[in-house]
């Protein structure tokens, strides 16, 4: 009887384990979120949302990418007080006028 429960046990904490899994990964893919605000931006152009729908839409996914963000510690690297401008390069190339 011992055995037969630690069998099932164990094996309700594999099946508890991959679905804990899975929802951390679906928690933090944000290619699931860019491909539904895409998929707004095409139903936008179409005439499918109104542009209202579409702004209601985009803010929620972009709040939700923020967040997912945060929680993995990019938070600092989205501040744009983290960057500062140390040089420009820039080439010209092709005829001069003159």
């Amino acid at each position: 009887m011992f055995i037969l429960d630690s069998v099932l046990i164990g094996g309700l904490r594999f099946v508890f384990d991959k679905i804990a899994a899975a929802v951390d990964t679906e928690l933090n893919d944000e290619t699931g979120l860019r491909e539904q605000l895409l998929a707004a931006q095409m139903r936008s152009e179409l005439g499918e949302l109104s542009q209202a729908e579409f702004d209601d839409l985009e803010a929620d996914i972009v709040a939700r990418l923020r967040e997912i963000r945060t929680r993995a510690g990019g938070a600092a690297a989205l501040s744009p007080d983290a960057y500062t401008v140390a040089g420009v390069e820039a080439s010209l190339e092709g005829d001069e006028h003159s």
